[in-house]
C-alpha cells in the first residue's frame, strides 16, 4: 500500500479555477430597513402629490415615475380593472376621463 500524495502542481492546478469562480460571486449591499428609499425601485407617493390635477401627458408621467422612486409606473383609467397585488417598486396613477391625474399612490 505505497500511495503517493498530490503534487503540489497538481493541488495548485486544481484551486486556481475555484478561486477564480469564488472571485465572481459579489454580496449585495446592505441596506437600511428602516429608510424605504435605500432600497432602489421603492415607490415613495410623497414626492410626486404635485401632479394631482395635471393632464397625464407623457412628459408629467415619465416625471413622476422617476421622482417617485418607483422601478414601475402603472396609469389607471376610469373603469379600469387591476389587480389587487401589492408592489412596493410600483407607482399608481389614477386617471379621469379627462386624462387628468386624480390620484397618485404606491403599490
Amino acid at each position: 500500500m505505497n500511495r503517493r500524495l498530490p503534487s503540489p502542481l497538481l493541488m495548485l492546478a486544481l484551486a486556481l479555477p475555484a478561486l477564480a469562480l469564488s472571485s465572481c460571486a459579489s454580496a449585495p449591499p446592505p441596506a437600511d430597513p428602516a429608510s424605504p428609499a435605500a432600497r432602489p425601485g421603492t415607490c415613495q407617493a410623497e414626492p410626486v402629490q404635485w401632479a394631482v390635477g395635471q393632464p397625464a401627458e407623457q412628459a408629467t408621467m415619465a416625471r413622476v415615475w422617476r421622482e417617485s422612486g418607483a422601478g414601475l409606473i402603472r396609469p389607471i383609467g376610469p373603469k379600469q380593472a387591476v389587480t389587487r397585488d401589492y408592489r412596493p417598486d410600483r407607482v399608481n396613477v389614477e386617471l379621469d376621463a379627462a386624462n387628468v391625474i386624480t390620484r397618485i399612490s404606491c403599490g
